[in-house]
């Protein structure tokens, strides 16, 4: 993203036309304001979006035997919405810059009333498995909604408050999943798994609100222009799809297990559909409630040493979930499982804090000093964060087929969980070789708060 002179087309309708949040006097006077104020509302339309993204997860814990779904069916529905969101991640990161972020919010917000519709307009025994896929694939527009809104936020936000706030933005967003679990869970529990429509009956009334709001509230920046050479660059640029690796072993294990884990619950430990729905939201909330952690530890420790030691406790972890499985140890299993939500969600925070890091290190190692080189890492960084989220959330399409094969093949979900502890494992190694080992030669000032001078010791992304 870059920022020309705006043009007349732009002034008007909550558009602002200058925006300098690195600006300190800026900042204080008004900056900080218009910027929360912003965030409040995109927190508020994105978590909606995630619970329409993660609505089949719930969905089909309403469909018992007279759907005509068996297991491996279910697994591949709830993995559509992955597919079609992650997709959408790319158009929509430009989509901020080509409408405005405020505008773009009304609009996808709005979108979300699509598939909302639909799904209860079919969901009923007799429907077709193929109606249910197509239906399925719509809500794929709640997914889009992440990068969205994070380019905007990202957007507002100066360098050294980015973690914190792109953390508190995700994680209200993630914190949609365990929500509508909770109203599936409700439902469930007060009505019976044979009214699946009251969920909706919740949501579509809070879409119409959320876009409302948006509308009264939000303010676009006319400064934000898409770059096509920025997101070429962006594409060109190994980081960027260094860090898509390392956002599928965090954000796309969070989605992918949001999505699965009530269904790996029912097969793995026989458990009814209630007794399922009061258990998957437990690990989704825990890990959106954490994102914003850390996000904010990185910004103290450098977001790689916090993804580093992440994936290691990710992968000590599954191991015990691996122990559990063996043993058909539900508590274990759940204290194991729960622990890789809270983990990747601390790990979603740390891994968006390094994109913006990661790219103004590159600015100062390209000579760029001050403005200049916070406009090229914004640039760059703005670009990168629609691939490497639209990467990392397909990523919770390789968990639910791993889900779907392994129960396949096994009867048991513990092939998959040996498989991820194995990406892990990559995703520690890459981390570690490349964001954190010395390497004199590469050695360059990384990122808000690092020192002036480092020595030729220090790793290079060390602190991003």
């Amino acid at each position: 993203m870059t920022a020309p002179t705006t043009t007349p087309a732009r002034k008007g309708g909550r558009w602002i036309e200058e925006w300098d949040p690195e600006d300190e006097t800026f900042w204080q006077e008004k900056g900080e304001r218009i910027a929360t104020r912003n965030l409040i509302f995109s927190i508020l339309s994105e978590h909606i979006g995630f619970s329409i993204w993660s609505l089949w997860s719930v969905m089909v814990l309403f469909m018992g035997p007279e759907y005509g779904v068996d297991p491996a069916g279910k697994f591949f529905l709830v993995a559509m919405p992955t597919l079609v969101g992650g997709i959408l991640r790319v158009p929509y990161t430009f989509a901020v810059a080509r409408f405005g972020g405020r505008n773009w919010t009304i609009i996808s917000a709005a979108m979300l009333l699509v598939p909302s519709i639909t799904a209860a307009a079919v969901m009923e025994p007799g429907t077709s498995y193929t109606t249910f896929m197509v239906v399925a694939a719509l809500t794929g527009v709640g997914g889009g909604n992440f990068a969205s809104s994070m380019t905007n936020i990202n957007s507002f936000y100066p360098l050294r408050k980015k973690g914190w706030a792109l953390g508190l933005n995700a994680g209200g967003g993630n914190i949609g999943v365990p929500v509508i679990q909770l109203i599936g869970l409700l439902v469930i529990g007060t009505a019976g798994a044979s009214h699946p429509r009251l969920v909706l009956a919740v949501y579509i009334p809070l879409i119409v609100v959320a876009a409302a709001l948006s509308a009264l509230f939000m303010d676009n920046l006319a400064p934000v222009r898409n770059d096509g050479g920025a997101a070429r660059e962006a594409a060109r640029d190994a980081h960027t799809w260094i860090m898509s690796l390392l956002y599928v072993g965090t954000f796309g294990s969070f989605i992918g297990y949001s999505f699965a884990f009530g269904l790996v619950l029912q097969n793995q430990f026989d458990r009814t559909p209630l007794q399922a729905a009061s258990l998957t939201f437990i690990g989704p909330l825990l890990g959106s409630l954490i994102r914003p952690v850390g996000g904010r530890l990185a910004d103290v420790y450098g977001g790689a040493r916090i993804t580093l030691w992440n994936f290691a406790g990710m992968a000590i972890a599954t191991l015990v979930v691996v122990y559990a499985s063996a043993q058909k140890s539900l508590p274990v299993f759940l204290t194991g499982f729960i622990a890789l939500f809270v983990l990747s969600g601390l790990g979603n925070g740390s891994t968006y804090k390094m994109i913006p890091g990661i790219f103004q290190a590159k600015a100062l190692a390209r000579g760029l000093t001050g403005e200049e080189a916070a406009g090229y890492g914004r640039r760059l960084s703005g670009a990168a964060m629609g691939l490497i989220g639209a990467v990392g959330a397909l990523g919770g399409i390789g968990i639910n087929l791993a889900f779907r094969e392994s129960f396949g093949s096994a009867h048991s979900g513990t092939p998959a969980f040996v498989s991820f502890l194995a990406f892990y494992a990559l995703c520690s190694a890459v981390t570690w070789a490349v964001y954190l080992r010395r390497s004199p030669a590469k050695a360059r000032p990384a990122g808000a708060g690092a020192p002036e001078a480092q020595t030729a010791r220090q790793p290079a992304y060390a602190d991003v």
